[in-house]
């Protein structure tokens, strides 16, 4: 049986060919023979309560010159498609959750998004970390900027970010002399106003950022480890980056056991979770990325694995 699938992601005229994840899944999906629809954020809407989108038949080609093709615009049931990927990348703003209202519309009428919309609003990435404190670093989150002082303090080599960032946008390692502790915690908190959260510096970030990919509770076997650049020391691809594929440790496996049940009970069918040395350090839910990466090194098909979950959900639909 063949199925429909749509996608809500950034324009796909702008994406980076060699490294998008969300062009390696679309392709897995046509491979699997879904018919594909493609979405923008923008395109999205509710009308008298229905869900609907402005799609667009969508074909992709594994051809860096020409990647996609998309046929004339139409006025689209959300609910009527079989599945949706919602694969905008943060930041998780306003307009994002908007558009998990509207996925959930179509949601009720039938269609399996992914990831599922009430989740991505729930899973804050770096907060939903912190329900497993057991595989955590020391951590605060916190818009006191005494408690701050006080982590740091504490621990005297500290990480603070914002909770909305991505690619390592606004993250600050605050050494043990404190330099610069107070404008960063200002900045930050925007002057007490903007919850932040700070961690314990973990060394072991010289080695690299683990990205370690879960698809319906199952780790991929592989991850792709981001090493920072000389005096970096953020491993984001990002912030300049370089990317290692690796296998999976025994830790690694470990926190992930942990983590999986939460995913499967949420409907959080792709996830990427990062691991820094023995520490969870994230959980990204809204549009993980890396699978190019370790598809090219060990030769996996983790956008096939993905797919294989979704289509088992909607055979068991029927």
């Amino acid at each position: 049986m063949s199925y429909s699938l749509g996608v809500v992601m950034d324009p796909i005229a702008k994406i980076n060919f060699k490294k998008d994840t969300t062009l390696a899944l679309l392709q897995a999906a046509q491979r699997s023979g879904f018919a594909l629809f493609y979405f923008e954020q923008g395109d999205l809407y509710l009308d008298n309560g229905r869900a609907m989108g402005r799609g667009r038949a969508l074909q992709v080609f594994d051809d860096p010159a020409r990647w996609f093709e998309l046929g004339e615009a139409t006025e689209l049931p959300l609910g009527e498609l079989d599945t949706m990927l919602m694969r905008v990348d943060p930041p998780f703003d306003n307009e994002y959750i908007y558009s998990t209202y509207i996925l959930e519309a179509a949601e009720r009428e039938g269609a399996l998004i992914v990831n599922k919309p009430q989740a991505l609003r729930d899973c804050n990435e770096k907060i939903f970390a912190t329900t497993f404190p057991q595989c955590c670093p020391p951590l605060i989150v916190s818009r006191d900027m005494q408690k701050l002082r006080e982590f740091h303090n504490l621990h005297r080599d500290a990480i603070f970010k914002p909770l909305d960032g991505m690619g390592g946008t606004g993250v600050f390692h605050c050494k043990p002399d404190g330099a610069n502790l107070g404008a960063i915690l200002e900045m930050l908190t925007d002057r007490g106003r903007r919850q932040i959260m700070g961690q314990r510096y973990i060394p072991a970030i010289k080695n690299g950022d683990k990205r370690i990919l879960v698809v319906d509770g199952e780790a991929v076997p592989y991850c792709l480890a981001r090493i920072p650049e000389a005096g970096e020391t953020r491993g984001n691809l990002a912030a300049g980056g370089r990317g290692e594929a690796r296998p999976l440790t025994d830790r690694d496996r470990w926190i992930v056991e942990q983590v999986a049940p939460s995913l499967k009970e949420r409907g959080l069918l792709f996830v990427g979770l990062d691991v820094i040395g023995e520490y969870l350090t994230e959980i990204n839910v809204t549009s993980p990325t890396c699978v190019r990466e370790i598809d090219a090194a060990y030769g996996t098909d983790i956008g096939g694995l993905l797919m294989s979950a979704v289509t088992d959900r909607l055979d068991q639909k029927g």
